[in-house]
């Protein structure tokens, strides 16, 4: 796939294409359906597929006082790009100036740079100087241009509406289930494995501390996680701890996650941590050896929680 990371007044002409257009944070199950039915489009009318996003949010530049937690970093969002058939991802850095252009503004660049064929996006898609484009400003745009504009309306498996932020409240929630099923997948986290406190081997569960990338963070607890490991294909069972570790009158916020079985070097090696399960909350114990037995107890159910529902 393609990646672009041009100003709207540098990208060079590239069309036609197939487009869908929107920030796509967290790429849920609604986003893949809807960037997988542009590229489905694109092949059956021979032409490639386009998606247009912007970075940073564009809440964090017109809103910085509503600063959503993000559910995943660029990279991660150009690799979901990537799996659900786009050709070119144009990722447009969002600015004060580019918040100011309005909707028909917007679009004339798009159709000059990668004369859309077909745009694809959300029922509720907004544009352009506050928000004031809408679907209905694309389909009178479209029709004046050729463009056909088809619309997705993304909905939950409940039938509610799916958004990035329900998936955030489930997560402020600790329902790791509930976020797997509005995401499609289970909720990620990928980082760095750097030098902890070295409190997990000094209780006997060793664990692997992460310098997470994404902003989001799962409520805090106890988790059963699926960890890829570097260079070793597939993935294996983890518990990870998110928090502060009050038993130890933590202040520092911290994700480690300790592997059964696991007896290797991590650090500098980059993890993959999904979240799946919510063993319990985050507790402080009287002393260092409840909080063992408690650990021990924690990682029995892990397992007996893998058991059931992966193996």
């Amino acid at each position: 796939m393609e990646v672009w990371r041009h100003e709207l007044e540098e990208a060079p002409a590239a069309g036609p294409f197939v487009v869908t257009l929107g920030t796509f944070d967290g790429v849920h199950a609604g986003h893949r359906e809807l960037l997988q039915i542009a590229a489905g489009r694109a092949r059956l009318l021979g032409h490639r597929a386009a998606v247009v996003t912007f970075d940073p949010h564009p809440t964090l530049v017109v809103a910085p006082q509503r600063k959503p937690k993000l559910l995943m970093t660029l990279e991660q969002r150009l690799a979901a790009f990537e799996a659900a058939g786009m050709d070119l991802a144009w990722v447009i850095p969002f600015s004060r100036t580019f918040s100011e252009l309005s909707p028909e503004a917007f679009l004339d660049r798009i159709q000059s740079i990668l004369a859309p064929v077909e745009l694809h996006v959300g029922r509720a898609f907004c544009f352009g100087r506050d928000r004031s484009g809408t679907v209905e400003t694309l389909e009178a745009w479209g029709s004046t241009h050729g463009c056909a504009v088809r619309t997705l309306a993304l909905r939950a498996p409940d039938g509610g509406r799916l958004s990035s932020t329900r998936i955030r409240e489930a997560l402020d929630e600790g329902d790791a289930e509930a976020a797997t099923a509005l995401l499609g997948h289970p909720y990620t986290l990928t980082g760095v494995v750097v030098e902890g406190d070295r409190r997990g081997r000094h209780l006997g569960f060793p664990t692997a501390n992460l310098a997470w990338e994404q902003e989001q963070l799962p409520a805090f607890g106890v988790y059963v996680t699926e960890v890829a490991l570097p260079h070793q294909g597939g993935t294996r069972l983890g518990l990870t701890n998110v928090g502060e570790k009050p038993t130890f009158e933590g202040r520092r916020l911290t994700v480690e996650t300790h592997l059964p079985g696991f007896d290797g070097d991590l650090y500098g090696t980059q993890l993959t941590v999904r979240f799946l399960h919510r063993i319990r909350g985050e507790v402080k114990f009287a002393s260092v050896d409840e909080l063992r037995v408690q650990i021990a107890r924690d990682v029995a159910e892990g397992k007996a929680w893998w058991k059931a529902n992966l193996e």
